[in-house]
């Protein structure tokens, strides 16, 4: 009889990009990928779906070509989600243990995280996640699982997540039209901190900078704990747009030109004198212009990315304790000299993240660009459990919260 092995699918909506990955969990550890689908994705805005019809055809492509590379049925999706309505609140409640002096139960655990999430919520907006900090039984703090101890008052400290009904609602859409179903929504930045950041790193504070096409999406942890997430409405899209205009090429091309280009003085050994050849728009000609020229248009954008994460990651109230410094992540970070100049701007330790501990395709799926979607697996296995999933084959999956604590990232 074959051993069973957790199988999980994930589904990231990106500006320029939809990937789906269709994934197996060995020893609670490695992921292993069995299956890998992508397809331009060209109905997303700022992060957010306003084309509901190519985002739904987007997901369908990469969807189906996932499960014919895994020769087997999508089970339910782990999808992402970001963009500009992301909002983010630390909160507090606090709860009479209901046997007095007695043991905590996982029932006061339950009622003290709704009583810090009952906050004045807009009939507009939808909470996504509810992220213990920490809990404090009596008057002992720093607690993270409180279950079992002696106690007569609760409280909990949270990192409350929410984001737009509406787009919530076309994210549930697209999926459904393209004949799938989701198992849950994880915030995009949280979900490159699952791929790429150790528990120690979390522990003694650590932020991740998520430069993504459309947004860049920031989150920092200390003490194990989220202490704040946040949206900056720059990403590298906006690279490729300021070199588009700035050589006059079309956007396609400064894509490509991006790729292979280098933030101006952040590289070493590098020609800056060297000449690239940049295709013309319409029926003009090709022109040769020097990389110095294109490292200088790349250098302002990317550092404006950089200081508005910076002004989101000062909005945390352990951002002295960052003494991990700052994971770089998303297509924006596999720029040639991202990282270097990121270290000029936070004053911090910089490193650029890649997916760790990956099995099986790994090689499809090792850039920067693909924390988001490894790191919804990470989360799923820790977060859900499925009931049915086996080496033989990928079948469909039925997945329930496993435990209000698994939330704690």
């Amino acid at each position: 009889m074959k051993s069973e092995i957790p199988v999980y699918a994930a589904l990231d909506i990106g500006h320029s990009e939809v990937t789906a990955i269709i994934a197996e969990m060995i020893d609670g550890e490695n992921v292993k990928v069995v299956g890998v689908g992508r397809a331009p994705s060209y109905g997303l805005k700022n992060g957010v779906i306003v084309d509901l019809e190519r985002t739904t055809e987007a997901i369908r492509r990469a969807v189906s070509e996932a499960e014919g590379m895994a020769g087997g049925e999508m089970p339910p999706l782990h999808v992402n989600i970001g963009g500009g309505h992301i909002r983010s609140v630390n909160s507090r409640g606090v709860v009479a243990v209901s046997r007095r002096g007695g043991p905590i139960e996982p029932e006061d655990v339950e009622r003290v995280l709704q009583a810090a999430r009952a906050i004045p919520v807009p009939p507009d907006r939808e909470v996504l996640h509810v992220l213990p900090q920490e809990f404090i039984v009596d008057d002992q703090g720093g607690i993270k699982d409180p279950v079992g101890m002696m106690g007569a008052r609760l409280e909990v400290a949270v990192h409350i997540v929410t984001g737009s009904a509406l787009s919530v609602g076309n994210i549930h859409t697209c999926v459904q039209q393209a004949g799938y179903t989701i198992e849950s929504l994880t915030l995009t930045s949280l979900a490159a901190a699952e791929a790429t950041i150790t528990e120690r790193e979390r522990e003694m504070g650590i932020a991740i900078v998520d430069v993504g096409s459309g947004i860049t999406g920031v989150a920092v942890y200390a003490d194990n704990a989220v202490r704040h997430t946040g949206t900056v409405p720059v990403g590298g899209r906006h690279v490729t747009n300021d070199l588009a205009i700035g050589l006059r090429t079309p956007v396609d091309a400064a894509e490509v030109i991006k790729t292979e280009a280098c933030v101006d003085g952040m590289c070493v050994n590098v020609d800056w004198e060297a000449v690239v050849s940049v295709p013309g728009v319409g029926d003009q000609p090709e022109r040769a212009v020097t990389r110095r020229v294109i490292g200088a248009i790349i250098a302002p954008r990317l550092e404006e990315i950089f200081q508005l994460a910076s002004r989101e990651i000062q909005k945390a109230p352990t951002t002295e304790l960052l003494a991990s410094g700052i994971v770089l992540t998303g297509g924006g970070a596999c720029i040639p000299g991202a990282c270097e100049l990121a270290e000029r701007v936070f004053n911090l330790p910089v490193r650029l993240g890649r997916p760790q501990n990956l099995l099986g395709l790994s090689d499809m799926m090792s850039s920067p660009a693909d924390v988001g979607v490894i790191g919804l697996v990470r989360h799923a296995a820790r977060t859900w459990r499925p009931s049915v999933a086996t080496r033989s084959g990928v079948r469909r999956l039925t997945g329930k919260l496993s435990n209000v604590l698994s939330q704690l990232i």
